[in-house]
């Protein structure tokens, strides 16, 4: 039963919906999908806009009041009703966590159900039982993927695509993903010691002493020099640079480093899924085979002061304690050969209008995959800029989307 609430400048109607776990087994385990209906007081009968979230494992925002947070609400509500959903395994949605009493056979085949196609059929499940004849998706990174997917399986029930940092490869293998990422990872250590070259020295005696030292983070893991390189992962956002090197200023020894280091770690947090997932979001019908471990460039190996980015270790499920559980599942999932997620010839035939923004210096999906991507739907309308990085939804989400809407619909 929905649930109605009213602050100031927005209705919020919160939704709650048994989907199947494994859409091929309706019959099957249910699990709970929560999408919130936001709402202009006056604009309560408009068509909606499901916004899809970045991720994988990541929950919708936490709308406050227009136009406060997220920063494009205020423009999506002139033309829409928008539906946040919570993906699966996410925010108010059925969570994961590390599937106690499951077998690693049994975890890994849990684990299946959490790509984009399975979103992608939650979205079509909940569009029948609240009886919408078609909608628009916009969706941001991760929930571009989706996007995508959406218009290989069902276009029919959209009105409209929009994209923002999230035009995936279509049939490319995720080694070729992973080496265009670290190219762009070089470039982005390049950028950030020119800016702050005094950095490298505070990174390599950083290292030597996570190397001589047990240095623990507040939950209790080491902090080892290899997880320490993982707050490369910023680098691709507007404000990164920053954010990395304020945090590198702190005095190593004090309370303050370790509990700031802890939380800018990028697959440590709430949900598992964005480390156990990551790679097979790339999966276009492959298997992973721990692809970024694989294809890591030399350079990374012989300078310690190189941060990685948005790129998944096996290592990680023996340091990250919230991960341990799911070790053993995590190489079964990286051995399976997933299926297709996008079917080109579909593509070639796409009559729902789209628009993506594709930022020139993606650090997380690449730009020249996204402009391939880009050329096989022949009514998208793509807008490469280099105004943004890859968080330009939430750092000038108004212009974004009203670009976007313009584009999709012949304006721009």
């Amino acid at each position: 039963m929905a649930v109605t609430h009213h602050i100031p400048g927005l209705v919020l109607t919160e939704h709650e919906f048994q989907v199947p776990l494994d859409h091929g087994a309706p019959d099957g385990e249910r699990i709970t999908v929560f999408a919130r209906e936001v709402a202009d007081p006056d604009g309560r009968d408009l068509p909606f806009l499901v916004y899809l979230q970045g991720g994988p494992g990541q929950e919708a925002p936490r709308p406050t009041f227009a136009p406060g947070v997220p920063g494009w609400l205020g423009r999506a509500l002139r033309d829409y009703r928008v539906l946040m959903l919570d993906q699966r395994g996410t925010g108010r949605s059925t969570p994961v966590g590390t599937l106690p009493g499951m077998s690693p056979e049994q975890q890994a085949a849990y684990l299946k159900h959490f790509r984009a196609d399975a979103i992608v059929r939650d979205a079509e499940w909940i569009r029948a039982e609240l009886g919408v004849r078609r909608w628009s998706v916009l969706g941001q990174s991760f929930g571009g993927f989706c996007a995508l997917h959406y218009l290989s399986a069902a276009p029919e029930a959209l009105r409209e695509a929009l994209f923002t940092g999230g035009l995936p490869p279509v049939g490319r293998h995720p080694d070729e993903v992973y080496r265009a990422t670290y190219a762009t990872m070089l470039e982005r250590n390049r950028r950030y010691y020119r800016r702050y070259p005094a950095d490298r020295d505070r990174v390599r005696a950083l290292v030597e002493r996570l190397e001589s030292t047990d240095t623990r983070l507040p939950g209790g893991d080491r902090l080892t020099p290899r997880r320490l390189r993982q707050l490369g992962s910023v680098l691709g956002m507007s404000d990164g640079a920053e954010r990395l090197h304020y945090l590198l200023e702190r005095d190593p020894a004090s309370p303050a480093f370790r509990h700031d280091v802890e939380a800018a770690m990028p697959f440590s947090g709430r949900n598992p899924l964005y480390a156990v997932i990551h790679e097979a979001s790339y999966a276009d019908g492959h298997a992973t085979r721990w692809s970024a471990e694989r294809v890591r460039p030399e350079e990374f190996d012989a300078d310690p002061t190189l941060f990685t980015g948005e790129h998944v270790f096996p290592w990680m499920f023996e340091e990250y304690a919230e991960l341990t559980p799911l070790r053993e599942a995590g190489e079964l999932l990286a051995a399976h050969e997933w299926p297709r997620l996008h079917d080109a010839d579909r593509l070639r035939q796409c009559e729902v209008p789209c628009a993506a923004a594709v930022y020139a210096d993606d650090a997380y999906v690449d730009r020249a995959f996204s402009e391939e991507t880009a050329r096989l739907i022949p009514t998208l309308r793509m807008w490469l800029t280099n105004e943004y990085e890859h968080n330009g939804l939430r750092a000038a989400g108004d212009r974004v989307l009203d670009e976007l809407i313009a584009r999709a619909r012949g304006r721009a």
